[in-house]
């Protein structure tokens, strides 16, 4: 089962793609993740895509779908993975389409607005990570350690409207893509963790 997962940033996605990596036994395949383990790892194609990061520049295209490629390519994704973080645009699907099959792509779809308050309104402890959400947490001492809560830098309104105005005009193009390829299934992700989860493994049977 090889799978693909879309959501705004926000909406969930991280949480969603665990679950899903655990009950189909696939693994969670994160750009991000297999872009810090080869730059850690000094691999050649890690090196190459740290000097563009270290520039403040975006990788190129070539240089994801060649490190998304290798990972395909071990031997725990033989049986099936779980794509998170990629493919990021319409470039970039058209790439993977030639170096795999893809089965299903589940969109978790949320109202932007909603999830633009989600986002601002969140506040993480200092000191040991816990997210909070004004609207339910008055205080500003963490529950769990009692250290202080903060408004990280990308969860301020400037940074999350242009975090989704950028996922808007990447990803829209990409739902429409796969849509026509009769591949994408969309899950209600304003709804509840275990609602949401329970959507995907009913449309994945």
């Amino acid at each position: 089962m090889n799978l693909i997962l879309l959501g705004a940033p926000g909406a969930g996605k991280g949480t969603q793609a665990v679950r899903i990596a655990e009950k189909y036994g696939i693994p969670h395949i994160s750009t991000g993740d297999i872009f810090r383990k080869n730059i850690k790892e000094q691999t050649p194609i890690g090196v190459t895509a740290k000097s563009y990061i270290d520039k403040g520049q975006l990788v190129p295209d070539e240089v994801t779908v060649e490190i998304v490629r290798l990972r395909l390519m071990e031997d725990d994704a033989k049986n099936g993975y779980l794509l998170d973080g990629f493919p990021r645009n319409l470039a970039q699907a058209e790439a993977l389409d030639k170096i795999a099959n893809i089965d299903t792509v589940i969109n978790i779809d949320v109202d932007l607005g909603a999830l633009s308050d989600r986002l601002t309104g969140r506040r993480v402890c200092s000191k040991c990570g816990e997210s909070y959400h004004v609207s339910t947490k008055k205080d500003e001492d963490c529950d769990k350690c009692g250290g202080k809560l903060m408004h990280r830098d990308d969860d301020k309104p400037e940074t999350v409207a242009n975090r989704l105005n950028v996922y808007t005009a990447s990803t829209a193009p990409l739902i429409d893509y796969y849509e026509k390829q009769g591949k994408l299934v969309t899950v209600n992700g304003m709804n509840k963790i275990e609602e949401v989860f329970k959507e995907i493994t009913e449309a994945l049977k």
